[in-house]
């Protein structure tokens, strides 16, 4: 396990990536996303954070807060349904206006939902799009200003101000969980099931940052499973159901990760440099189920995984 003073020791390092780093925050508004925000916030220089979100008035405290922390840094809240890809191109759009280059990415966004089959208005499931599809769209849109933040203007190099770039993506789901893909039905429009759905955003997860890994290697891709961090994904759960799932994080608190510690460690994630591990767990450490990967590494799934989450794309953004 990397060490907790480790992580805070190499956090406090991001200043030497220069001032002004953009962050974009995908479900930035609560949770394990906040968390993280707010440590980036607290250790870089004149920030720019980007929280993307539905409750502009959640936002609007976590905007007072951050403020508060670090008066050189601007923080803005860009409001979308991120189940909804044409809504994700419409907040990247927004970003891209103002920043020609994003130096994290981070995504958290999703639901913890019992629920069966909920198709968004696009057709797509509404939990295997908030943990799957509209973060690799978030991804794509933005592969233009992560590529252009991974490089070092020649004039600061020079005079010694920056060194080197930091461009990070950070998918926070369930690395190590991988499992069998139904590949003719990715989507789950005919196999559907609450732990079909789980298997395919995790899996898709890692196959696609280690396939953009390799066409982007000056972008640190990563897949973390954040261990249990009690979070707000049970706002959609009925009262019986938020009730249970209270008492369960009461007794597992010995073995749960706080909120906070989630965020400094994954700041730590996002400055590691690109060939670092790509799937990493709550502690830093390498994770995945290499025997699934592997089989789908022979058989070149991951590039399949990847052209079909473009055909989506194309089909419902053109």
């Amino acid at each position: 396990m990397v060490s907790l003073d480790t992580v805070q020791q190499t956090n406090s390092t991001i200043k030497k990536y220069g001032p002004g780093l953009a962050g974009v925050f995908v479900g930035g508004t609560s949770g394990i996303g906040e968390a993280t925000a707010r440590s980036f916030v607290e250790h870089a220089t004149s920030p720019r954070v980007y929280l993307i979100g539905r409750n502009e008035a959640q936002a609007s405290k976590i905007i007072e807060e951050l403020t508060r922390l670090n008066s050189e840094s601007q923080i803005r809240f860009v409001k979308c349904d991120v189940s909804l890809l044409r809504r994700v191109d419409e907040a990247c759009r927004s970003i891209q206006e103002k920043e020609e280059k994003v130096n994290l990415l981070f995504m958290s966004s999703g639901i913890f939902t019992t629920k069966g089959r909920d198709e968004t208005e696009e057709g797509l499931d509404k939990k295997l799009s908030l943990h799957y599809y509209s973060r690799m769209r978030f991804l794509t849109n933005l592969l233009p200003q992560l590529n252009a933040a991974s490089q070092v203007n020649t004039s600061e190099a020079e005079a010694g101000l920056v060194q080197e770039g930091l461009s990070s993506v950070i998918s926070i789901l369930g690395a190590g969980g991988e499992g069998s893909l139904v590949l003719d039905d990715l989507s789950l429009k005919n196999n559907y099931s609450i732990r079909n759905c789980a298997k395919h955003a995790i899996t898709m997860t890692s196959l696609s940052v280690e396939t953009l890994a390799k066409s982007h290697p000056s972008v640190s891709f990563v897949h973390s499973y954040p261990g249990v961090v009690s979070t707000g994904l049970m706002r959609d759960f009925n009262v019986v159901a938020r009730t249970m799932m209270r008492v369960l994080f009461t007794v597992a608190k010995p073995f749960t990760v706080p909120v906070e510690e989630s965020g400094q460690r994954h700041l730590y994630a996002a400055i590691l440099k690109a060939g670092q591990p790509h799937l990493v767990g709550w502690d830093g450490e390498p994770r995945g189920n290499q025997r699934v990967l592997s089989e789908y590494r022979e058989k070149k799934t991951g590039e399949a995984v990847w052209k079909h989450t473009l055909d989506i794309f194309n089909s419902i953004c053109g």
